[in-house]
C-alpha cells in the first residue's frame, strides 16, 4: 500500500493515523453528498404531494 522509510514507530503511527483520518473524511464527505441528494429529493416529492392535494381539492 504505502512504502515509507520511517525513522521511528511514532512517525509510522502518525503516518497511518493521518491516512486513516483522510480516508474517514473522504467517506464522510461522500455520505454528506448522498444525504443532501436524498434530502432534496424528499423536499421535491413533499412539494409535489402538497401541490397535488391543492389541485385535487380545487
Amino acid at each position: 500500500m504505502f512504502y515509507c522509510n520511517f525513522k521511528s514507530s511514532e512517525e509510522k503511527k502518525f503516518f497511518y493515523q493521518k491516512k486513516k483520518l483522510e480516508m474517514l473524511n473522504y467517506i464522510k464527505d461522500s455520505l454528506e453528498r448522498k444525504i443532501a441528494s436524498v434530502s432534496a429529493s424528499i423536499e421535491v416529492l413533499e412539494n409535489q404531494i402538497s401541490r397535488d392535494k391543492v389541485e385535487v381539492s380545487s
